[in-house]
Formats: C-alpha cells, sequence, structure tokens
C-alpha cells in the first residue's frame, strides 16, 4: 500500500490516525478499535465493513468447524448399571 497514502488517511468515524496491518491486510483505528479491510491494495473505509478489535466480554470462542467437537461438559461419568 502506498506509504503516501496512509500519511494522509484516516479514520472516517474520528479523523484520527490508522495503523497499517500488513500481515492481516487492515487499517486500525485505535481510539474506535475498528479494523478496516484492504482487498487487493484499495482500503475499504466503510463502518459497515469494518470489524471490531476488542473481542466481546463473555463471548464464547468459536469452534474450529474443520476439528473436533468441543466437550460441553455435560458428559454422565457415573458408573454403568449393573442391571
Amino acid at each position: 500500500m502506498n506509504s503516501h497514502l496512509l500519511e494522509i488517511l484516516v479514520c472516517p468515524l474520528c479523523k484520527g490516525p490508522l495503523r497499517h496491518d500488513r500481515e492481516h491486510h487492515e487499517l486500525i483505528c485505535s481510539a474506535d478499535k475498528l479494523a478496516f479491510p484492504v482487498r487487493d491494495g484499495i482500503p475499504v473505509m466503510l463502518e459497515s465493513e469494518a470489524r471490531s478489535t476488542v473481542a466481546a466480554a463473555g463471548a464464547a470462542p468459536q469452534a474450529d468447524p474443520t476439528g473436533p467437537p468441543a466437550a460441553t461438559g455435560d458428559a454422565d461419568h457415573s458408573s454403568p448399571d449393573p442391571s
């Protein structure tokens, strides 16, 4: 992404500075805790396209859809019925 473009771009909400996260292809606004995607080298500066950089309080971790199902803790660990 062009360094001159980064110098003039600001957060569309608060007009604050943005930090370029090259690894995740995002522009980060620390003040609003939003990450705006950069797609094909073009920043998408729409609030509706931004993701929050803050995890929701008390949110359960997301299961990996390709991995084994997560244990629920509801398993019955009592002895088998001898009858």
